[in-house]
């Protein structure tokens, strides 16, 4: 019994991680690395092992880089069930299906760029392919992946349908319970239920996204978005908000509904301008049963999602030029969510040189991506290869992130009887290293950095 760490090992996009037990193979995530274009280019690039001989996979959530490669794997050769929270295999279908239209529109434009064919990475019958191969199952019911490997998923509260995935690896006698925390979420955030705790384990595998920082408190970030607003009417300007399509904009939607008489939301025009996103936010609110309680409370008091009268949800490119005509008082929530393409660059075009605008970050900014240069503070940015002077004024508001913190990473461990050790995955070295050390000195746990390669022997771990 072994696990290799392969992807978001050392980095936080590409998760990935190899589980063998009793002559079968089981990944972890089948991620896509994101980031600058050397990083994106690293995809295509082979695996680590035949994907023909892959028995399994198991999918801890829809996000891409968790989910992206799967098409990959399947075009190699992967022919095995790929397990996900049901609500993950509704959501990883939309964003597959996605990804592998914006894949066939950057190989076409970079065909005619280089003059030579270039192919995508995967295409949408791939993606369709990948998606037939989805096994959905539910929370804290076990289920088998393989002989010797049973695996019970625990809700994360990272987006909907996030698993944390309990493990239990059997072979000649011999067992060992591992769990792969997924990417957690805050405590106490809106819809979705906390982090559920788990009891027990040989081994821990740990995202430490934000290992290194503790977020600002959720009511100062509320209030400061409701600050922010209110600026931008004073100004009368727009407000930007470059959103990942799953899981932050349906949480920037809540907040916006809740606050909607407070924030004085009448006065603007909402947009949710991503395709994706709305496909995305109509499985969250076709899925009340997953919500948390103030969610469903608000729910049963407005008649249903979402809360906003004033939303406005543009499909069509056209419904999206549009937008760019209006001048002030429009609230526009796109993608992507590291300002990489979609429609928040063509918005940016617009309004990032108009200093009345306001510009809120959301999420966290891969190393490389435009998101990142803006909140390093870039005072000119590339588009579609024109300069852009930055006047818009840049907001980073770090308490909305789908990651937890430090102590709510603590927190989460803490629930495990014994202090397993734990190996760090899915985080940058500086934010691995600050976590490994604040949960040594907060738990006296044994804690290691994961690198790419490396291999763990399950059954040389005490029993």
């Amino acid at each position: 019994m072994e696990l290799e760490f392969f992807g978001a090992a050392g980095e936080v996009t590409g998760s990935c991680h190899i589980l063998r037990v009793g002559g079968k193979t089981v990944l972890l995530d089948c991620g896509l690395i994101q980031g600058s274009r050397a990083d994106e280019e690293r995809n295509a690039q082979p695996f680590p092992f035949d994907a023909a001989n892959i028995d399994a996979v198991v999918l801890s959530h829809a996000h891409l880089d968790h989910c992206g490669r799967l098409p990959l794997l399947v075009k190699r050769g992967f022919r095995g069930p790929i397990f996900a929270h049901r609500a993950s295999c509704e959501l990883a279908a939309i964003l597959l299906a996605d990804a592998a239209r914006l894949e066939a529109r950057d190989a076409e434009y970079l065909s005619r760029k280089l003059g030579k064919r270039i192919k995508p990475l995967f295409t949408e019958e791939e993606a369709a392919a990948t998606v037939r191969r989805f096994e959905p199952r539910s929370y804290r019911k076990p289920f088998e992946v393989t002989p010797g490997v049973e695996v019970r998923f625990r809700d994360a509260g990272h987006i909907l349908g996030s698993c944390a995935v309990e493990v239990k690896a059997s072979d000649a006698g011999v067992e060992r319970r591992i769990v792969f925390s997924g990417d957690l979420g805050q405590f106490d955030t809106p819809i979705l239920h906390d982090p559920e705790c788990i009891q027990s384990a040989h081994v821990v595998l740990m995202e430490s996204t934000y290992g290194n920082r503790r977020h600002r408190d959720r009511s100062e970030t509320e209030r400061e978005i409701g600050e922010i607003i209110a600026q931008a009417a004073a100004h009368q300007g727009n407000i930007m908000i470059p959103a990942f399509a799953i899981g932050r904009s349906q949480e920037i939607l809540y907040l916006l509904g809740k606050h909607y008489e407070e924030w004085g939301l009448e006065r603007f025009q909402v947009f949710l301008d991503s395709p994706m996103a709305i496909e995305a936010s109509r499985v969250y609110w076709n899925n009340p049963q997953l919500f948390d309680e103030e969610a469903t409370r608000l729910r049963a008091e407005k008649g249903g999602m979402p809360l906003l009268p004033n939303l406005k949800l543009t499909q069509t490119p056209e419904e999206s030029i549009a937008i760019n005509r209006i001048r002030s008082g429009a609230i526009i929530i796109a993608g992507s969510g590291m300002c990489n393409g979609g429609r928040i660059v063509h918005h940016f075009k617009q309004n990032i040189e108009n200093p009345d605008n306001q510009v809120i970050v959301v999420g966290y900014m891969a190393r490389g991506s435009l998101g990142r240069r803006l909140v390093d503070g870039a005072e000119r940015v590339r588009i579609h290869g024109h300069d852009y002077r930055v006047r818009a004024q840049i907001h980073t508001v770090g308490g909305l992130s789908a990651h937890g913190d430090q102590d709510d990473l603590a927190r989460w461990y803490e629930c495990l009887e014994g202090r397993p050790p734990v190996y760090l995955v899915h985080g940058e070295e500086s934010s691995q290293a600050a976590f490994a050390d604040y949960l040594g000195r907060r738990n006296g746990a044994t804690v290691h950095q994961a690198r790419p390669g490396e291999t763990l022997d399950l059954g040389a771990l005490p029993g």
